[in-house]
């Protein structure tokens, strides 16, 4: 490869710097923040973690990582009812999985409770924050409409001394949950509706996971996120494009708060979303809690834990980030890409190995009986330190059952009667006759004959033919159950059909069992979430429920784009 068709093909495989990585840089050379990169990734723990969440945290610990900032881990725990620590230690572990750490920067929005409560009580003062008796519904309607100005409240004007009060009052659990909340006075005039006296704080009587009974008021994720950016020093707060509009209200409280020329920027970009799925936490709960799936690690979820157990691999998935970048544009990506991705990253690491998963014997009459041969096969061709391995070959054997047909249609090569194949890695065989079950009409068996010259060192060894099957010696098979999962949704965007239920477009083939597979013997010996190609049929993975008894394999992807053959 010469020196310029090398840097060239450097160029193509290095993403392009985004809009978002320009402003670090820059701010980088203007010498802002005293030369430093602290982002965060702040998830909320009341789901699982899905692919959209990984496209932000490659953003928040990637851009760290390169310029020589730190990332913080903030789990943004404001909404006791719906949290668990279930989905922290799971999203703990997703973070990992994708290759990042933390270290000891593993914070909670509730280490800032008495900070922001007492932000509150400062903003009460200032005559910048009231107490509200309206009903939610009520507050919603006098906020207004794009078009038309808010009506104030009639508590808006209530003194600094019964706001301070009414709000104490509400935090010892005096009132009754929605009787009250804390609002910011702001502009009910604004035409951004979030800046028209936002609420704050709101009565929830729900214990909390880390903080018990102390609390009767939580702070709203508006309040609570762009404080603690500033709590923690943080320098650039990235998030999707939907909180765009909530910049003005951010910077608002910013300004209320900060004592020097220190600010957190936050800067939006567009978030994943794929073809045929759903990215919304409260759908794929949904998925869950009706029983259309498994569970949050179901291989059909876009859940991290359900891609690692399907046989996703983080390098994958940090590819397909790369290849999708960041933009300030909404847009729908194709999951045909992140298949893609996964299939680049398997096809240099995965172990190729032979797997027949719809069995039909095949009995070579001319070959000795009782007597087993080694065939040596290599491992993976993309890769020569993966070195070979020794599979047996014996009389009987299993091919795919579509591999034969009694009757073939026309260019159909594999095989059928009077024609021959050959069997990779071993002989070419051909077939003179075969056995249905009387029945069903199914074949049962087929009976052909070897040319022992045409293994590898054998007088005939490089005579052609037009197929090559897969195969599995009959007497060392083991066998396994195969899941064929395949995409969740029928339709492209299941979300964006409004006038229909989005389950409505549930895929009903997404998963097929298969229960009579027949594998080489190497896979005995596989553990939990190993990866392999079944040459000419997909990538697979142990699935971790897997026992020495029933051993699971569940397909990853297929070796080739056939949904969008299908399309075409």
């Amino acid at each position: 490869m010469s020196e310029k068709t090398k840097n060239n093909s450097e160029k193509e495989s290095r993403p392009a710097i985004s809009f978002i990585e320009q402003i670090i840089i820059d701010d980088l050379k203007e010498g802002k923040n005293n030369g430093k990169i602290i982002t965060r990734f702040p998830p909320e723990p009341n789901g699982y973690l899905h692919i959209g969440h990984a496209k932000a945290i490659c953003l928040d610990f990637g851009m760290a990582e390169k310029y020589g900032g730190v990332c913080n881990l903030r789990f943004d725990d404001t909404n006791p009812e719906a949290e668990d620590v279930e989905y922290i230690d799971s999203i703990k572990e997703d973070i990992r999985w994708l290759g990042f750490d933390w270290g000891d920067r593993e914070y909670y929005a509730s280490d800032y409770f008495d900070r922001l409560y007492e932000f509150a009580l400062d903003l009460i003062r200032r005559g910048l924050a009231y107490v509200d008796d309206q009903p939610a519904e009520v507050i919603s309607e006098q906020r207004g409409t794009p078009n038309s100005q808010g009506i104030e409240s009639p508590f808006r004007n209530r003194s600094v001394e019964e706001n301070l009060d009414l709000f104490e009052r509400m935090n010892r659990g005096e009132f009754d949950e929605g009787s009250r909340v804390l609002r910011a006075k702001i502009d009910m005039s604004s035409p951004n509706m979030l800046m028209r006296d936002p609420v704050i704080y709101r009565i929830l009587k729900t214990p909390h996971h880390r903080t018990g009974t102390k609390w009767n008021v939580y702070p709203l994720y508006d309040f609570a996120h762009g404080q603690c950016d500033y709590f923690e020093g943080v320098t650039h707060s990235l998030c999707t494009l939907e909180f765009e509009v909530h910049r003005p209200l951010y910077d608002w409280f910013i300004d209320q708060l900060k004592t020097g020329e220190y600010r957190p920027r936050q800067i939006e970009f567009n978030r994943l979303n794929l073809t045929y799925t759903v990215m919304s936490k409260r759908k794929l709960l949904e998925l869950v809690q009706g029983g259309y799936v498994s569970g949050w690690d179901d291989p059909r979820m876009p859940t991290l834990c359900g891609l690692r157990r399907r046989g996703y691999t983080p390098e994958s998935i940090r590819k397909f980030i790369d290849l999708i970048g960041y933009t300030k544009f909404d847009a729908i990506n194709d999951i045909s890409l992140l298949e893609y991705a996964i299939r680049e990253d398997l096809n240099l690491r995965a172990p190729r190995v032979f797997g027949v998963l719809d069995p039909v014997r095949v009995i070579i009459t001319n070959y000795p009986e009782n007597v087993t041969e080694e065939v040596e096969l290599v491992n993976n061709p993309e890769d020569e330190s993966m070195g070979t391995r020794k599979v047996p070959f014996s009389r009987e054997l299993y091919i795919e059952r579509e591999d034969f047909m009694e009757t073939p249609p026309p260019k159909f090569f594999r095989l059928y009667p009077g024609n021959e194949v050959r069997l990779k890695g071993a002989y070419i065989i051909k077939c003179h006759d075969f056995k249905k079950n009387k029945a069903t009409g199914e074949i049962e068996e087929i009976y052909c004959t070897y040319d022992p010259n045409t293994r590898s060192g054998g007088s005939s060894a490089n005579r052609k033919t037009k197929t090559t099957l897969h195969w599995v010696s009959a007497t060392h098979s083991i066998n396994a159950e195969v899941r064929l999962y395949d995409r969740l949704f029928i339709h492209e965007d299941p979300m964006g059909q409004k006038e229909r239920d989005f389950k409505e477009f549930l895929n009903p083939d997404s998963l097929k069992i298969l229960k009579n597979c027949k594998l080489e013997p190497l896979l005995k010996n596989a553990k939990p979430l190993d990866k392999f190609q079944f040459q000419r049929v997909g990538y697979f993975c142990v699935d971790p429920a897997s026992t020495e008894l029933n051993l699971i394999f569940n397909r990853t992807v297929e070796l080739k784009d056939t949904w969008n053959k299908i399309k075409k």
